[in-house]
């Protein structure tokens, strides 16, 4: 294909995004309808695509319209190519500009930032003097970060394990474990480091967040909102401890067994009425639900579809999970609050508020993680009980 065919692609897919699709539906769909792509073809397009979703109001601005062709015109501006050698109608590119496809610049901080309107003031004041570096972070690509599995490897063998098949990566200082690929992405879950479990697929502060924890031999660690497992298996390559995951939806977790076996690692699953039968645990880990701010850059129309009532629907979610939660825990133990958030309201707030309603709770520790330091966005708090309350 050529470059400008691939714009022409962008532009089918992102219209069916726009119109309600989900981005990787549509992408998939296109792909099975156009076989005579390459995958480096495959590849150009889908980061055109999540390209334009990530700057979707100044691509908007810059492109003369929120449509798909809208967007692709504001990316080629704001690339500085030659749009006339693009946009020229033949064979399968896109038609030639019109006089009313001149664009203007982006006006306002949140336009320019790719912020909502509505959230822009609370991301603001919630991170002052960062918020116009993290907004920026938002509108790139997201690093591809690695966790070594110190069950099967140390660092320097999974970085020689992962270079035998053509992957550079090294050390993040974020976390111990924690690498980042700086060339051959792509190949990483065809990798055989992958495939023998030497490595998974995690965020670096993700990671950061399980190091943080007060882990000790013989503890019984429960990983609450467990998901697709990254943190319970992160929790897992530590020996001495047993971990147990829940997830209120468990198909989340329908992958995890199989991932822990990769991994050599021993992790039991537990429903709702099974929890009840393992209480109580001396650490409780619950990464709620939240807007995901913190991973906008890997899956951003979450930026465009929140709203203001969703994060307060988020909100009472968190708040309702530290209260269930922290009846689960031992009297000496730890709950751990965690969200891939950068919202004041989905982190210090919620903690604040717990800490109000509950006096004999104290925090021993609190950490944000900001997508303009390297990583995704997150948030970690420690909750212990007052000594004399236990």
């Amino acid at each position: 294909m050529t470059p400008a065919a691939r714009v022409q692609a962008a532009i089918d897919i992102l219209d069916q995004i726009l119109a309600g699709a989900p981005a990787e539906k549509a992408l998939t769909g296109w792909a099975r309808r156009s076989r005579f792509a390459g995958s480096k073809d495959r590849a150009a397009i889908r980061d055109h695509v999540f390209d334009a979703l990530r700057c979707k109001r100044s691509f908007a601005a810059l492109g003369g319209a929120g449509t798909g062709r809208g967007l692709m015109i504001g990316a080629c501006r704001a690339r500085g190519e030659d749009l006339a050698e693009i946009f020229t109608g033949q064979g399968h590119a896109p038609q030639p500009l019109r006089p009313d496809e001149s664009g203007r610049a982006p006006q306002g901080d949140a336009e320019a930032l790719d912020i909502p309107d509505w959230l822009w003031p609370s991301f603001s004041d919630g991170l002052g003097a960062e918020a116009a570096a993290a907004a920026k972070s938002l509108q790139t690509r997201a690093p591809v970060h690695l966790r070594v599995n110190l069950r099967k490897a140390d660092v320097p063998e999974a970085i020689a394990a992962l270079a035998a098949d053509g992957i550079t990566a090294v050390p993040h200082p974020a976390c111990a474990t924690a690498l980042e690929v700086t060339e051959g992405a792509r190949r990483v879950a065809q990798s055989a480091a992958y495939r023998d479990g030497l490595v998974e697929l995690q965020d670096a502060a993700s990671q950061a967040v399980v190091e943080t924890l007060p882990l000790a031999q013989g503890m019984r660690v429960l990983d609450y909102c467990a998901g697709g497992g990254g943190k319970t298996l992160a929790l897992a390559a530590h020996t001495g401890i047993m971990v147990f995951a829940h997830d209120a939806a468990p198909q989340r977790m329908r992958d995890l067994p199989g991932r822990a076996e990769r991994a050599g690692l021993a992790v039991t699953l537990l429903n709702k009425s099974q929890i009840a039968r393992q209480v109580p645990f001396d650490l409780v880990l619950t990464d709620a639900p939240c807007s995901g701010s913190g991973s906008w850059r890997r899956a951003p129309a979450g930026k465009w579809t929140l709203t203001e009532k969703r994060l307060g629907e988020l909100v009472e979610i968190q708040q309702s999970i530290l209260e269930h939660s922290s009846s689960l825990v031992t009297p000496n133990g730890v709950l751990a609050y965690a969200t891939c958030s950068m919202l004041c309201e989905e982190n210090g707030h919620n903690i604040n508020k717990f800490l109000r309603n509950h006096p004999t709770w104290s925090e021993s520790f609190r950490k944000q993680w900001l997508v303009s330091h390297g990583t995704d966005g997150f948030f970690a708090s420690h909750l212990t009980r007052d000594r004399n309350d236990a």
